[in-house]
């Protein structure tokens, strides 16, 4: 465990990175995030001992994770995420524990920089019903792609499935006799989505198109198996359904912080708004744990405050 100084990341971090990915089954970007900590972590901790000296991963204490996470703020990353690197290093002190006997964790011995909880910005339900005369306005007088843009709103806003679900999304997914769906969440973890009536019409409208579209395209680059495509028939990537959606945000409101994950904010807000079982609303966004969740029932309240704020004559 005392391999030569390098900037390549020592065959443990390979071994740990590989464990996250095929034994615990997290998420891509969990991994990616992990590998990258780990990897400031090593070269930190190659300028922290003494030039020269061959340090292992034993050799660090409680002090040097803490210099390290100082190093990390001197550089002006967020608390967040200089609290996800420290995460990091206890998981992966863990795991060098279990796989070759380190008896110490000293991340364990620090503790977590108080990140600042912030209520995630959504749409009212006014600023969703102007969206959506946006956008049916559009795919009543466009083509294919506003169509499409139509289709990805109904079916973000109908489920409140991630990003990264809906542009994984394959035809196999899709039931739309029995309006519903399934998507592969976080840690690839599975789960089944109702979709409602209105997001049913838009869908079948769009694969109506989508068909056309394919039947054209004789280039065998096309992803008949993706529900949502580009023009050229590929599969709409992240970064295409980002420019679709945040356009039309921004003509709802220029002001706001809107992104692509507000509509699913909204999705929660809206639902418990309405009365829905936190727990229920926990399992549609496919949340690992309650407390993930509650920071919609804060939302909610503090829409609640402002209403009594402006209403109640003593407020």
């Amino acid at each position: 465990m005392t391999p030569p100084r390098s900037t390549e990341p020592r065959a443990e971090v390979f071994e740990f990175l590989d464990y996250l990915e095929k034994e615990r089954n997290d998420s891509p970007n969990t991994v990616k995030s992990y590998g990258r900590d780990l990897r400031l972590f090593q070269q930190f901790c190659d300028g922290y001992f003494e030039v020269g000296s061959e340090w292992k991963w034993e050799d660090v204490d409680r002090l040097a994770v803490r210099s390290f996470m100082g190093e990390l703020d001197r550089t002006g990353l967020a608390r967040r995420s200089v609290a996800r690197s420290v995460s990091a290093l206890r998981t992966f002190y863990k795991f060098l524990g279990a796989r070759y006997g380190l008896q110490s964790n000293p991340a364990l011995a620090v503790r977590l920089p108080k990140v600042p909880k912030r209520l995630p910005a959504y749409l009212d339900r006014s600023g969703i019903e102007v969206l959506f005369q946006l956008a049916e306005s559009g795919a009543q007088n466009g083509g294919f792609k506003e169509v499409r843009n139509l289709a990805i709103l109904e079916l973000f806003y109908s489920t409140g499935m991630r990003l990264s679900e809906l542009v994984g999304l394959n035809m196999s997914n899709l039931d739309l006799i029995s309006d519903q769906l399934k998507v592969r969440g976080k840690g690839r973890k599975e789960r089944i989505l109702p979709i409602g009536g209105r997001a049913v019409q838009s869908l079948r409208r769009y694969i109506e198109l989508r068909s056309e579209l394919l039947s054209e395209i004789k280039s065998r680059t096309t992803d008949r198996g993706a529900v949502f495509l580009s023009v050229k028939g590929r599969r709409l990537m992240a970064r295409g359904v980002q420019y679709a959606v945040c356009g039309m945000l921004r003509l709802v409101d220029k002001r706001a912080e809107l992104k692509v994950h507000s509509i699913r904010h909204s999705f929660a807000t809206h639902l418990l708004d309405a009365g829905a079982d936190l727990r229920a609303v926990q399992e549609l966004l496919g949340h690992s744990s309650l407390s993930t969740t509650q920071i919609y029932t804060h939302t909610s309240v503090e829409r609640l405050k402002k209403v009594y704020q402006k209403s109640h004559p003593r407020a």
